[in-house]
């Protein structure tokens, strides 16, 4: 959406093919019950300026509730605050030198520039180098494990660094605190006010268009051919799907581009929203560690946004990252629920069955394209070897991690790089 806008604005005839019935991709809305929310959990930080620029554009900007949120862990059966540094410090799990190491180690990689030289190392050897092995068996290990699941010995350093650079860079944007912000409304809003931009900006939006086949037709312009038979032909064709499926649909790359494309390893996600009648622990995040837990971490997003947006309830998610071919995606709604309310009640004594009045469940296995060793040295060029294709997609973030901030960035970064390509004319289109 934001390369649409960029492209249009510079005088460029864009469509924008959406596979979905709705704008937005993983940054979409839906329905629990009458309440309509996010359909994953989505934050804004005070250093996201890409995001903030572009919320800017829309007037939303200045929109935005700002709110100090609190963080919680859960380890050994017991829930702790970690929201400050004297809470880090009385932290029974571990002791005061891992506690040192580990605070040494988040301060050392915050102040890290250099971070192709981390794509050499593995994280698990570079948490354990610089922390210890306390902190890294007690806190990086079962994080690691949490997020990256079997893939958690493959990912580079730089995956780790990327996500401590991101929350530190929020807190030095001034406040020195744990600073959250949201849009009222959430993402459906934004995504509403998006919309209508694009449509004032001249852009065409056709949704419910998945392409399966895309190639170059001769006279310099490049094909499309969607599900449903229709075809459509440009002078430039963006593709910003996942790397497996532009590799599937695109005829005519190089072996060594569709290599590259499929050697790209992706986590997936299972992530349940549950409306419920009563908080939690008022924690926006729980980190866990304990493994028999389902799920990865409880996201408690009304601790962060006001609980009228939720008919007075309380809105949690509960991510379970997972690898694309994992068996859990084949469990039913009913089975993932039981499981993880189950969870919940143990986690949370006050929590009650009953007290589950919505439950929801999102299962999209390419989220995260995971970070592994010599990364950037593996990764395709956007501009294919087909005139006129282009593959952009979030597996080009490289020095960061997956948000809706580091995704705008890209964007603005390709959407400079293609208006400076030679005007073979002027259709674009991005799928």
């Amino acid at each position: 959406m934001t390369l649409a806008r960029r492209l249009a604005k510079q005088g460029r005839n864009v469509t924008l093919f959406e596979a979905a019935g709705h704008l937005g991709g993983l940054a979409n809305a839906w329905s629990l019950g009458e309440i309509v929310w996010d359909r994953h959990y989505h934050v804004t930080l005070l250093s996201d300026k890409f995001l903030r620029s572009l919320l800017a554009e829309l007037n939303l900007d200045s929109e935005i509730r700002w709110v100090e949120t609190r963080t919680g862990f859960y380890t050994g059966g017991e829930l702790y605050s970690m929201s400050n540094t004297m809470e880090f410090l009385r932290f029974p799990p571990l002791g005061i030198g891992s506690k040192l190491r580990l605070g040494a180690t988040i301060f050392y990689a915050s102040r890290i520039r250099d971070w192709k030289r981390l794509e050499r190392m593995l994280a698990t050897d570079w948490l354990r180098r610089l922390g210890g092995a306390g902190a890294f068996e007690k806190i990086w290990l079962p994080l690691l494990r949490a997020k990256l699941g079997d893939n958690y010995d493959k990912a580079s350093a730089a995956f780790i660094w990327a996500i401590i650079a991101r929350m530190y860079a929020a807190r030095r944007s001034g406040l020195k605190k744990e600073m959250f912000g949201y849009v009222p409304g959430g993402y459906a809003r934004i995504l509403e006010r998006f919309g209508s931009a694009l449509i004032n900006d001249g852009v065409c939006i056709k949704l419910s268009h998945r392409a399966k086949l895309v190639e170059s037709i001769g006279g310099g312009e490049v094909g499309i051919e969607f599900d449903d038979g229709r075809v459509a032909a440009f002078d430039r064709v963006v593709l910003t799907m996942v790397a497996p499926i532009a590799a599937r649909i695109c005829k005519g790359l190089r072996i060594d581009e569709e290599r590259r494309l499929n050697d790209i390893q992706y986590q997936g996600i299972i992530c349940a929203s549950a409306l419920l009648k009563r908080p939690l622990a008022n924690f926006y995040v729980t980190n866990i560690t304990d493994s028999w837990v389902p799920f990865t971490a409880v996201i408690e997003m009304s601790a962060l946004v006001d609980r009228k947006y939720f008919g007075g309830n309380s809105l949690v998610y509960l991510p379970k990252y997972v690898m694309p071919d994992d068996p859990a995606f084949e469990l039913s709604d009913r089975e993932l629920q039981c499981s993880f309310v189950n969870a919940l009640v143990r986690m949370y004594p006050h929590l009650k069955p009953e007290d589950v009045l919505n439950f929801r469940v999102s299962r999209e296995k390419y989220v995260l394209a995971i970070s592994t060793l010599n990364y950037s040295e593996r990764l395709p060029e956007m501009q294919t070897s087909i005139p006129g294709l282009h593959i952009i997609n979030s597996a080009h973030i490289l020095n960061g991690t997956l948000n809706v901030n580091e995704t705008i960035q890209l964007a603005e970064k390709a959407g400079q790089n293609l208006l400076s390509l030679p005007n073979r004319a002027g259709s674009f289109a991005a799928a």
